[in-house]
């Protein structure tokens, strides 16, 4: 071997053995960005998503990459975040994109829909399906990439100071619900709120409201909704998997370096994969809890499902005919679902069902 080239190599094998990093780590640059959360600090499950992030960004690159994370109300409203990374006021959100269905119904496709996915299903379209691609090229439109960011799982159908024994108390209902699916609450009958998670309380305790949903048992739990509504339905026929996001501006994503992309990616992964298992761990307790004191159960009467249903099909059609952006992702969407839900009926609902049904 040529002399300075065994050198070069030498050198390079040196460096390596004493442990130091390659120079083209030691280069990236320090880097401080602010995340706006649409969820109050006291939710640790869905706003501690962020925090888990954040701290696996600042850890997988040796601190050089910060981010700080704000709760809703913080820097902006709850729901001015996607604004705020549109504008690039801030360079990233963690949010539930159905709370933007205003602006363009087709944000609720990336999150959840009455009847739609659940989590398991959510999280293929996304990664194996064609989720991920259709949904990021529609939040070009706003600026936006897109990252998974967490799922609660399959929901409860909230808490009421009544029960619902049929579909005619959906009538004149007052009803916090979660994005999307005030739409067809309101084909119901019903009189749809949509209001932030840390505002619920003060609304369900004045009366400003007859019902409300939020997520499950544990979250429901911290918010104290049992001590103002004591009847609690399930299943939340609305969210059967909603997804939370990570919303990143596209100027300043694209402005990453190539080793800053990757741990982006890595992290929301793992946040995405540390929410839901945080939600099944904590939920079963706090369920017990909640029932042992005074909460009452009731499932979601049959003609409520069935005209659920019936109102959400008829107006995912409605949408289509009118919002191509809808149409094209919901296309993709639908016929996923159909597959999942024909390969979910054989070993998932089989083994689940005949599980449920024994003495543990």
């Amino acid at each position: 071997m040529e002399r300075r080239a065994f050198v070069r190599h030498a050198g390079l094998a040196g460096v390596l053995a004493a442990g130091a990093a390659p120079a083209v780590v030691q280069a990236q640059a320090q880097l401080r960005w602010r995340l706006a959360s649409s969820f109050p600090k006291s939710l640790d499950t869905i706003f501690g998503a962020a925090e888990v992030f954040a701290k696996k960004v600042g850890e997988m690159s040796g601190g050089k990459f910060q981010i700080s994370v704000h709760a809703g109300g913080e820097l902006m409203p709850p729901f001015g975040v996607v604004d705020g990374v549109q504008n690039g006021t801030v360079e990233l959100a963690h949010t539930a994109p159905y709370y933007f269905f205003g602006k363009d119904e087709t944000f609720a496709l990336g999150c959840s829909i009455p009847f739609g996915l659940n989590s398991r299903q959510l999280t293929a379209w996304m990664l194996e399906g064609n989720g991920l691609k259709l949904m990021r090229e529609f939040y070009r439109g706003y600026n936006i990439v897109n990252f998974p960011g967490g799922n609660t799982g399959a929901q409860m159908g909230g808490w009421y100071r009544k029960p619902v024994q049929s579909l005619a108390d959906m009538k004149g209902l007052k009803f916090r619900v979660g994005g999307f699916a005030g739409k067809v609450v309101e084909r119901m009958g019903g009189v749809p709120q949509n209001i932030p998670g840390g505002e619920i309380y003060q609304s369900l305790e004045k009366g400003t409201i007859d019902a409300a949903e939020w997520v499950g048992p544990y979250d429901d739990l911290k918010l104290g909704f049992n001590k103002v509504a004591p009847h609690y339905a399930y299943p939340g026929w609305w969210e059967g998997g909603p997804q939370l996001d990570f919303f990143i501006n596209a100027k300043a994503y694209e402005g990453l370096s190539a080793e800053y992309k990757a741990i982006i990616e890595a992290a929301s992964a793992y946040a995405h994969i540390d929410m839901q298992a945080k939600y099944d761990a904590r939920n079963p307790a706090a369920l017990k809890q909640l029932v042992a004191g005074g909460t009452k159960l009731f499932r979601f009467p049959k003609d409520v499902m069935e005209a659920a249903f019936k109102e959400s099909m008829a107006l995912y059609s409605e949408i289509a005919a009118k919002n191509p952006n809808w149409k094209k992702v919901y296309t993709d969407y639908a016929k996923f679902r159909a597959d999942q839900n024909l390969w979910f009926r054989f070993a998932e609902a089989g083994f689940d069902d005949f599980m449920q049904s024994q003495k543990l």
